[in-house]
């Protein structure tokens, strides 16, 4: 694969490295050791009401491998078990947990089930004890992490039933681009002001499971092109869900006020995306270019920019009026992230190496990485006193802890938020935290085989540097997927 760009791995310095991160953009910089336990990143800092003794946070991974009644599988247990072993304090909800069971992303989703909820509430208590027995496992000390459940439906991606059954999308708008990415599905109506109401009930119901489980807090999820966040843009919907800007934040700051009601010992944290582009596909040479449709493509979702929808708005200032209100309805915590791994991945998870059904990036990805920590200092300048989590720093490699120490103690950002590296380097942060060496044959290198897997009906994973997925006969299959992608 050709490049214009050197992956972060390639450099072999902190020097050079530091070198290409300021010729991408000088307001970025690194240190030149990294400090470890005498560092900000082992700083403590109280979020949702409790003291979290070190500031990596670990990203919701889901791994497509629940069992069809929506608990979890001996794979998903491995994986919070996992994320426990990081060391990490703040663990933002282990995974998306679809609120309703028609509102999954994929037929191996974790779902609660509204007839069941003893036992959901029974299989929510299993994992959060995965997550403390993997903690105490990592050594890490400074008390217990702070662990939240990230609640959702994936509207438009909502695709229950498994193959070859047709996606069972609820879309929240028309949208010419992504609908004719749908096929048949499409056809569909969308989803009706009623069933957005029977949704803000289910998001009340799963909160009161998280609660009795003993989770600290709730994400109510507005990122990455689900309902909530497709909600948030839909500016050509008719009626109150839609149009104005009062009318798309009705629904998930209904749904806010209902947690607090329900569920007042209960944090409520926001993952949003807060920036979006137009979607992306590949070009005639592979590499990713906007697919623009429409006389207003920027009513075509949150926060795009109305004067090239190919970058993301540079004041984020949609969403800065959105997060207002979402501090005035009592949200504690705000999760940074921007657009979506479905329709523009160079953006949402910056990679080198692209998934099977993805493009070339059409930027030096650690552009689109740098995108992700100039928005979250936006935010931090419009809310000095938010806490706030940031993204994007997986692509980053063995030079991610200088990065995140840079930001962290530059007082740009409160947690370092992890997603893909933890699936294959689990023991990173516990790592950064005690000064050790890196073990550099599993840093995360963005092959992105973890979401190749789940693109083909495989469950999620790093294949390439996690023993228990390469041993797999998956691992073949992607391999072999990827080959004929190439050609």
């Amino acid at each position: 694969m050709s490049r214009t760009y050197t992956p972060p791995g390639h450099h072999r310095t902190v020097e050079a490295f530091r070198e290409h991160l300021r010729s991408v953009d000088p307001a970025f910089d690194c240190g030149e050791e990294l400090l470890g336990p005498e560092g900000p990143l082992a700083k403590p800092f109280t979020v949702f009401g409790r003291e979290a003794g070190n500031r990596f946070a670990i990203h919701p991974m889901e791994g497509w491998d629940g069992n069809r009644d929506g608990s979890p599988s001996d794979l998903t247990r491995r994986r919070w078990r996992r994320f426990g072993l990081s060391g990490a304090k703040l663990i933002w909800g282990g995974e998306a947990v679809a609120v309703v069971p028609e509102g999954r992303a994929n037929p191996n989703q974790l779902f609660i089930d509204g007839n069941r909820l003893d036992g959901c509430v029974s299989w929510l208590e299993a994992l959060h004890r995965e997550v403390l027995a993997g903690h105490e496992e990592s050594g890490v000390g400074g008390g217990w992490p702070v662990i939240g459940l990230q609640l959702t439906h994936s509207g438009r991606l909502s695709r229950p039933d498994p193959p070859p059954a047709l996606p069972r999308p609820l879309r929240a708008q028309v949208h010419p681009v992504l609908d004719a990415r749908l096929g048949e599905a499409a056809n569909r109506p969308l989803v009706s002001d009623e069933q957005l109401e029977e949704v803000a009930g289910a998001y009340v119901r799963a909160a009161r499971c998280a609660g009795r489980a003993g989770y600290d807090f709730v994400d109510i999820k507005c990122c990455h092109g689900y309902l909530l966040h497709e909600l948030l843009g839909a500016h050509t919907r008719p009626g109150p869900y839609g149009g104005s800007f009062e009318n798309r934040v009705r629904l998930p700051l209904r749904i806010i006020a209902a947690v607090q009601a329900a569920c007042p010992n209960l944090g409520i944290g926001v993952r949003l995306s807060i920036g979006d582009v137009a979607p992306f596909g590949a070009g005639g040479d592979g590499i990713g270019v906007p697919e623009v449709e429409g006389p207003k493509p920027a009513d075509l979702g949150f926060g795009l920019n109305p004067s090239d929808v190919a970058v993301p708005e540079p004041t984020c200032a949609e969403a800065i009026r959105y997060i207002r209100s979402l501090i005035e309805a009592g949200v504690e915590v705000v999760n940074v992230t921007m657009g979506s791994p479905y329709s523009c991945p160079h953006l949402s998870r910056p990679f080198t190496y692209p998934a099977s059904d993805s493009y070339l990036p059409p930027e030096d990805p650690l552009r689109s990485v740098l995108r992700q920590l100039a928005a979250v200092r936006t935010v931090r300048a419009a809310f000095p006193r938010l806490p706030l989590v940031g993204t994007g720093y997986s692509y980053l490699q063995e030079w991610l802890p200088w990065v995140a120490e840079a930001e962290v103690g530059a007082g740009y950002v409160d947690f370092v938020g992890l997603g893909r590296m933890v699936l294959a380097y689990p023991r990173l942060p516990a790592d950064v935290l005690a000064g050790r060496p890196f073990e550099r044959r599993r840093i995360c290198r963005t092959f992105s085989d973890c979401t190749t897997g789940p693109r083909n009906n495989m469950v999620s994973g790093c294949y390439p540097l996690d023993e228990r997925y390469r041993q797999t006969p998956e691992f073949a299959r992607i391999r072999e997927i990827k080959k004929a992608a190439a050609l």
